[in-house]
C-alpha cells in the first residue's frame, strides 16, 4: 500500500518508546514523514514549531492523557486531526474521544492495515479540504489585492468594471509583479463568463512549437511525443476566458494562427484539417513595449489592434503607496496563518523599511519579502536582521547620494534587479530551478535575465 504520501505530516505520541516506534516504521515505510513526542506536553511543543496534518496519540500516558491532549489540539489547532490509539480495555473511552473531536480509534494489536486504511481515507478528505482554501483564497486575494485609495488605481478598476460587461478583447499593460494575472481574474469574476473556465496560459514559459500545441491542441500522431490527443487551450476556455500571459513574447508565425483563431473564431488542432468552433473572451496581458516591438518587426500590428480594443496600464506599487500599509498587513496575516507561526513584534526598522522601500518586483516582491519574514521569525519577532540583502535601505540611500551621475529610472531598476537575481542565485548554489522557483519566474525567462544582465 505504498503512497506518495511526503506533503502529509503525523506526529506520533506515545509514552511507551517501542510503540512510536513500530508506529514510525509502518507509516515511515509507506512513505508518510513522522516526527515523534514522548508525551502530550512534548507534542504541544513541537506543535508550536511546526504543524502536522495528522496527530497519532496514545490514549492512557503518564503526565497528560490522550484526552486532554486531544482538547488542546482542537482548541488552539483545529485544522489538525487527531487518531487515538487505545488497547481492547479502553475502547469506551476512545469512542467519547470521537465525541470530542477525534477522527477515529485504532486498537493496538490490529492489522496496521486498519490504520493506514483511515489515514488514507483522511488525506484524501484534508487534501480537498486545502484545494477548496485554496480556490476560496484565491478569490479573496484577488479582491483584496484590488481594493485601493489610489485615484489612478481606482480609474482603471472602473475601466475594467465597465469592459468586463462586454466581449471585447483586452490587454493589460504594466510591470512584472504589478498583479496582472490577479486583474484578469477579476475581469473574469466580473463577466457574464464567470460560471464558465478562467484558463491563463504563461507564453514565455513555453517554445514555439510547445505553446502551438498548447494553445490550438493536437491529434494523436501529429509530432513525436505526440502518444495522445490533446486539448488546446481555445478550446478548454470555450464558454470563458482565455488570459494570455508574457504576449509580446509570441513568435511571429504563432502571431498569424493567433491572429486568425481571433477573426474567426475557429481552430484547428496540430495534424488536424477540422475546424472547431470556439467561443472564448481574449485577455492578453504583457510587461514590454508594444509599440517598439512593432517598430522593430517583433509584434504585427494587425494583432496589437486585434487584442488591445480596450487597453489597462496598471499602476506600479510605487506609484500607488497609499496603498502599501494595508498590503503589508494582509500578506502578514496570510503567511501566519498559511505559516502557522505566531507573530508578536515587528521591530520598528522593518515596517520603516517596508513602508519606504521602492518595490521594483511590485506586489509580487512585497508578497516575498513578508513571507520570508515570517519563516525567518524566531520567538514571535520579525527582526530587521531578516530583511534581504538587497532591503539594505541605508546602504542603498548612500549609494544613490554618492552617485553623481544621475541615471534614467529604468537602468536604476535593472541595477537592482541584476543585482538582486545574483544574490538569490548566489544563496541557491547557483541552482537555476530553484532560483527561478524562488523568484517565482519560469527558467526561461531566468536564463533571458541572466544572458540580458551578463552574470556569471
Amino acid at each position: 500500500m505504498k503512497n506518495n504520501n511526503n506533503i502529509f505530516k503525523i506526529l506520533v505520541v506515545d509514552d511507551e518508546k517501542e510503540y512510536r516506534e513500530v508506529f514510525q516504521m509502518i507509516l515511515e515505510e509507506n512513505g508518510y514523514i513522522t516526527e515523534e513526542a514522548c508525551g502530550g506536553e512534548e507534542a504541544l511543543e513541537k506543535l508550536k514549531k511546526e504543524s502536522y496534518d495528522l496527530i497519532l496519540t496514545d490514549l492512557i500516558m503518564k503526565g497528560m492523557d490522550g484526552i486532554e491532549l486531544l482538547k488542546k489540539i482542537k482548541k488552539e489547532y483545529a485544522d489538525t486531526e487527531v487518531i487515538i490509539a487505545t488497547g481492547y480495555g479502553t475502547i469506551k473511552n476512545a469512542v467519547e474521544a470521537m465525541k470530542k473531536g477525534a477522527y477515529t480509534y485504532f486498537i493496538k494489536g490490529h492489522d496496521p492495515e486498519e490504520l493506514l486504511i483511515e489515514i488514507e481515507k483522511l488525506k484524501r478528505l484534508v487534501c480537498v479540504e486545502k484545494e477548496n482554501k485554496i480556490l476560496r483564497s484565491q478569490k479573496s486575494n484577488s479582491s483584496f489585492m484590488l481594493s485601493t485609495k489610489n485615484k489612478e488605481f481606482k480609474k482603471v478598476m472602473n475601466i475594467a468594471e465597465k469592459a468586463a460587461k462586454s466581449n471585447v478583447n483586452i490587454l493589460i499593460l504594466g510591470e512584472s509583479g504589478v498583479g496582472k494575472e490577479v486583474f484578469a481574474r477579476y475581469i473574469h469574476e466580473c463577466s457574464d463568463r464567470k460560471d464558465e473556465h478562467f484558463i491563463a496560459v504563461n507564453c514565455h514559459a513555453f517554445s514555439e512549437s510547445l505553446l502551438e500545441s498548447e494553445l490550438f491542441g493536437h491529434e494523436k500522431g501529429a509530432f513525436t511525443g505526440a502518444l495522445d490527443k490533446r486539448i488546446g487551450r481555445f478550446e478548454a476556455a470555450h464558454g470563458g476566458t482565455l488570459f494570455l500571459d508574457e504576449t509580446g513574447d509570441i513568435s511571429l508565425s504563432t502571431q498569424v494562427k493567433l491572429l486568425r483563431t481571433i477573426e474567426s473564431k475557429k481552430i484547428e488542432r496540430i495534424g488536424s484539417n477540422k475546424s472547431i468552433d470556439v467561443d472564448f473572451r481574449l485577455i492578453c496581458a504583457t510587461n514590454k513595449d508594444l509599440h517598439k516591438s512593432i517598430m522593430s518587426g517583433e509584434f504585427r500590428e494587425d494583432l496589437f489592434y486585434r487584442i488591445s480594443t480596450i487597453t489597462i496600464e496598471i499602476p506600479p506599487l510605487r506609484e500607488r503607496k497609499e496603498d502599501i500599509p494595508d498590503l503589508i498587513n494582509f500578506f502578514f496575516e496570510k503567511y501566519k496563518v498559511k505559516l502557522k507561526k505566531n507573530v508578536s513584534k515587528i521591530e520598528k526598522e522593518v515596517m520603516d523599511f517596508l513602508l519606504s522601500y521602492e518595490y521594483p518586483g511590485n506586489v509580487r516582491e512585497l508578497k516575498n519579502i513578508v513571507e520570508r519574514l515570517i519563516v525567518l521569525s524566531e520567538k514571535g519577532i520579525i527582526q530587521e536582521s531578516d530583511l534581504p540583502e538587497h532591503g539594505d535601505k541605508k546602504a542603498y540611500e548612500k549609494e544613490v547620494e554618492a552617485t553623481e551621475e544621475i541615471k534614467p529610472l529604468k537602468v536604476i531598476r535593472k541595477e537592482t534587479e541584476a543585482k538582486y537575481i545574483e544574490k538569490v542565485l548566489e544563496q541557491c548554489n547557483y541552482n537555476i530551478t530553484e532560483a527561478a522557483k524562488k523568484l517565482d519566474i519560469s527558467r526561461r525567462q531566468l536564463f533571458n535575465k541572466i544572458t540580458e544582465y551578463e552574470l556569471k
